[in-house]
């Protein structure tokens, strides 16, 4: 972090100094467009022959002078601005590590089936975004470059989706209820409150219209009638809202239906139950594995150079393991993890837990170890069995 700050402050000092420029740039040009123009004013009203050709000429090459001078003075401070743009490359250079393959896997993306998942992670993540390219062939640009084959009814769910949003975030509910209507079943499934979410939004914006949205906005209060075992109370405020409607909703006690965060609330459902119905994460696996190779790069580089420091080659295999555990926090959080209590060690497919027949759990290498002679006796209690009596257990 303190590296990304030392950068930061670098980039700050760029941004002012552009800025800084802008202003003094448009200044300088909007005097020196004043003082042309009044030059040329002059000039149409006195007329060449009524004015002293001396006095024109001096009036002409001062003119010239300043616009000169201008020139110069833009060209010298735009030139000090390359100056502090190389320095930020300097800070980058400074503070971090440009060589990385250290600390990456040799042939990690060789075998053609590795390439493959690889280009079809990309895909989907452009799909997710709404990046759609077509060639001149009216095919997906990047499936004609990669050679990529993807089944093209994977892309109409993410079109839907992302057009269902873009009318989200421009405040347009009817997409969204009427993709709502359709899946009701399916979202009722989930125990999702999208679609009275939607119409409890759709019903405020009606209260934004005043007194003249009364009437429709009793009407479309019907539609609330299928949600009033559950949202019996938030209907009941939205209908209350109407007596304060005369007066504004802002000047309510029901002013918190205004709110503007509800309609980015409303686009994180939107998007968490439409993954959920077309079984997907909702954000992208790519997103999620570049954000972790991020806050985990700079610790791997670190532990690669205390290896090599110590000669310590063995430690650090590059397979399926790394060498030190690394904390990406609560949101990078999926599935349970358990760890063995006997070797401290997490357990893996190839070394899963199991479960002795008194239910304690440790690890298959923890009960490899522990048998002797034929008989386990385990760790915690003082039951004797046979080893192969453990089962494997899933989490």
């Amino acid at each position: 972090m303190e590296q990304c700050a030392c950068v930061e402050r670098e980039l700050e000092k760029v941004l002012h100094r552009f800025v800084t420029y802008g202003h003094q740039s448009e200044e300088r040009l909007d005097d020196l467009l004043r003082n042309v123009c009044e030059l040329r004013s002059r000039l149409v009203a006195y007329g060449v022959q009524d004015a002293d050709l001396s006095v024109l000429h001096q009036t002409m090459a001062q003119c010239c002078k300043e616009i000169k001078e201008t020139v110069q003075m833009l060209a010298s401070r735009h030139k000090d601005i390359h100056g502090s743009v190389s320095k930020v490359g300097k800070a980058i250079d400074r503070n971090f590590d440009a060589e990385v393959s250290a600390v990456v896997a040799e042939n990690v993306w060789d075998s053609p089936e590795r390439q493959k998942y690889l280009s079809e992670t990309i895909v989907e993540h452009l799909y997710r975004q709404g990046i759609v390219y077509f060639c001149k062939n009216g095919c997906d640009s990047y499936l004609c470059e990669s050679g990529v084959v993807i089944d093209m009814s994977m892309k109409q769910p993410f079109l839907e989706l992302n057009r269902i949003l873009e009318a989200l975030r421009t405040q347009d509910l009817r997409p969204a209820l009427e993709w709502a209507v359709t899946n009701r079943q399916r979202l009722l499934d989930l125990n999702s409150t999208l679609e009275f979410k939607l119409h409890r939004l759709y019903f405020i914006s009606l209260l934004n219209g005043g007194i003249g949205k009364q009437q429709e906005a009793l009407q479309y209060a019907r539609h609330f009638q299928p949600f009033a075992s559950q949202h019996q109370r938030d209907i009941q405020i939205l209908m209350g809202s109407l007596v304060y409607l005369r007066h504004g909703i802002e000047n309510s006690p029901y002013r918190s239906l205004l709110e503007t965060d509800q309609w980015a609330e409303i686009c994180n459902i939107f998007t968490r139950d439409a993954c959920s119905l077309l079984g997907l994460s909702v954000e992208s696996p790519l997103s999620v594995s570049f954000a972790s190779g991020c806050m985990a790069l700079p610790v791997l580089m670190n532990i690669k150079q205390v290896i090599e420091q110590r000669q310590c080659s063995g430690v650090w295999t590059h397979k399926d393991e790394l060498p030190i555990e690394i904390e990406l926090g609560k949101k990078c959080w999926y599935h349970s993890v358990f760890a063995c209590p006997i070797l401290r060690q997490q357990t893996s497919e190839s070394n899963p837990p199991m479960k002795l027949i008194c239910g304690h759990v440790i690890s298959r290498d923890a009960l490899n170890k522990l048998t002797n002679a034929g008989k386990l006796k385990c760790p915690y209690c003082p039951m004797e069995q046979n080893p192969s009596d453990a089962k494997q257990i899933f989490f």
